[in-house]
């Protein structure tokens, strides 16, 4: 053989070589990307996930959010082991039109969710709409809810399982839970208590005997029942001081340590399972205090909610807060991806917080808006709300309008203690100015946390005005508000008469 030929064959075998390893390695990179995939995509890798649904509990009842009266251990402990928030807000200040919101991740009037899904009313969800817990079963999660569901139709907002128990004995809800934390699937837990909404009868007998607020003489099998001195509760600003104010907070205050108890039995039975490390915890409310000033108004008692998330998939140090601008509306893409679920990002109004969840301060979290039109079709007052850092811009809509009473407030020892004595005030705000109410109220949260001097007509302000409209407008077009033709008869939304 030649010394060319040698030098040939030589060339030719480490060229062959190279394409042999070159090929082995290719193929070993290959199986391990598949691998990577299927782990990824596979059941075990998925948190799971309870979103815990308190019914009317503001900000003013929680030991974490700075109450030293009321008695809620558990979920100061929630607060102290993961992320409490301190800007969550509802975009619907009543309990249907704000529960379709945190499962849908849209507004009401996107959805036709505008109230209450009571059969005279007429409102409920489009069936067009895939709500979280549909997303989330697609995903190989299993669903269960128990307790207040008052979403509609089914069909939008199924679950695979649906729990029975008494939903004002949070205990007797969390043992009934427990072939749920037992899932060998993940799973998604949507606990809802009736807790501390307003006990029927709703018009008492005295009239200024205190609502029961679901509480009971005789009280509730596994419950320790914890009575507070109405002289020792706080009565917020909003509210009257008065006997009958006090004595209604104190039953507020019992129904809230009740459910306190039952979140902290289930997350004992939730540590038994060996699951905790790997299940995200949320606590929220659906709107504020059942007291006038409060529920069904857009004002800062009826939105501005406890939220306290533990996520211990995270490395996140307890006790953080978080001072980001969230709204219920975020909650449903930020579920998805906590579960690590794909989705369009233009499907939903809100956007996932969940990258900034550790973060104290994290930039463009500055902006949440409300949409409220009442929850019942008899009490029309649409309401409109944008907050732009501190800024708050409210739009009455039907300004014209005397403000609507929901029954259970009417009803109330609390305000009927004010309206019978024909009192110039209730709490901080002028009774009239409470009934009657300007087209557009601005005000500086950081001046004004009471929101008492309305900034809308004071030259100095204009230009703050004109920019949150402008926003507002923005905002309105983007979701498709029908009561967007109310600025200046805009018909740019006006539809087809046909019913898609």
């Amino acid at each position: 053989m030649t010394k060319i030929q040698k030098t040939l064959l030589l060339s030719l075998t480490f060229v062959l070589t190279s394409i042999i390893i070159g090929c082995s390695e290719q193929s070993k990179n290959k199986t391990k990307s598949i691998i990577t995939v299927t782990e990824t995509s596979g059941n075990s890798s998925k948190p799971n996930i309870i979103l815990f649904v308190a019914d009317d509990h503001g900000l003013d009842a929680i030991g974490a959010y700075g109450n030293p009266v009321i008695k809620t251990p558990n979920l100061d402990k929630l607060a102290e082991e993961g992320v409490k928030f301190n800007n969550a807000y509802c975009t619907s200040a009543s309990c249907a039109a704000s529960r379709s919101v945190i499962l849908s991740g849209q507004f009401g009037h996107a959805t036709g969710s505008y109230g209450h899904v009571h059969d005279y009313h007429h409102f409920s969800t489009y069936d067009s709409i895939k709500s979280l817990p549909v997303l989330l079963e697609k995903e190989g999660y299993e669903t269960a809810r128990i307790g207040k569901y008052h979403v509609a139709p089914e069909k939008v907002y199924h679950f695979n399982t649906v729990l029975e128990a008494d939903p004002r004995n949070t205990v007797a809800m969390a043992q009934k839970c427990e072939t749920v934390l037992n899932s060998k699937k993940p799973f998604f837990l949507y606990f809802c208590t009736d807790d501390p909404h307003r006990g029927h009868p709703f018009e008492p007998d005295p009239w200024d005997a205190p609502n029961n607020f679901g509480n009971k003489k005789e009280g509730y099998t596994g419950v320790d029942q914890i009575i507070y001195d109405p002289k020792e509760v706080l009565v917020p600003s909003f509210l009257p001081d008065t006997k009958q104010s006090r004595e209604e907070i104190a039953q507020y205050y019992q129904s809230i340590s009740r459910i306190d108890q039952g979140f902290g039995k289930l997350m004992k039975m939730l540590e038994e399972t060996g699951k905790a490390a790997n299940t995200i915890v949320f606590y929220i409310s659906d709107n504020g205090m059942a007291f006038p000033g409060a529920k069904t108004t857009v004002y800062e008692p009826g939105i501005k909610l406890p939220c306290i998330i533990k996520d211990p998939t995270k490395k996140i140090s307890g006790g953080t807060t978080n001072n980001a601008l969230i709204s219920w509306v975020d909650l449903t893409p930020t579920i998805l991806d906590m579960a690590k679920v794909n989705y369009t990002k233009n499907t939903f109004h809100g956007n996932s917080f969940n990258d900034i969840i550790a973060e104290e301060n994290p930039t463009g979290w500055e902006e949440i808006y409300a949409s409220h039109t009442f929850h019942e079709i008899t009490m029309y007052y649409p309401m409109r709300v944008i907050r732009h850092k501190n800024y708050k811009l409210i739009w009455n809509i039907a300004y014209r309008l005397e403000y609507p009473f929901a029954s259970d407030l009417w009803a109330a020892s609390t305000w009927q203690a004010n309206y019978r004595a024909k009192k110039e005030f209730f709490g901080n705000k002028k009774v009239k100015d409470y009934l009657f109410r300007p087209e557009f109220e601005l005000y500086n949260l950081s001046d004004d946390p009471d929101e008492i001097h309305n900034l809308a007509t004071i030259e100095g302000h204009q230009a703050t005005l004109k920019l949150l409209k402008t926003k507002m407008k923005a905002y309105q077009a983007k979701t498709k508000d029908p009561w967007m033709i109310i600025w200046g008869h805009d018909t740019s939304l006006q539809g087809s008469g046909v019913n898609l």
